[in-house]
């Protein structure tokens, strides 16, 4: 128990060593008036992509054994 509370204190013991603190971030208030170049946003459908597909039966499992099996036989 005693290894984890010293290994979960030194980052913060650490971190009061720091010279500088921080930078601050702050959110612009104009942001019209900033350089930045945002694409416009299109709209997509999430069912796009979508294509039908119906239930099919089962092929025969021993067909597509066969056609995986490797040449050469069992060694």
């Amino acid at each position: 128990m005693r290894p984890l509370f010293i290994m979960a204190a030194l980052p913060l013991f650490a971190s009061g060593c720091a010279s500088t603190l921080p930078p601050d971030v702050i959110a612009s208030d104009d942001l019209a008036a900033s350089q930045a170049e945002v694409r416009p946003l299109r709209y997509t459908s999430p069912v796009s992509g979508y294509t039908h597909r119906v239930p099919v039966d089962p092929k025969p499992w021993r067909n597509q054994n066969d056609a995986q099996t490797p040449e050469g036989g069992a060694s």
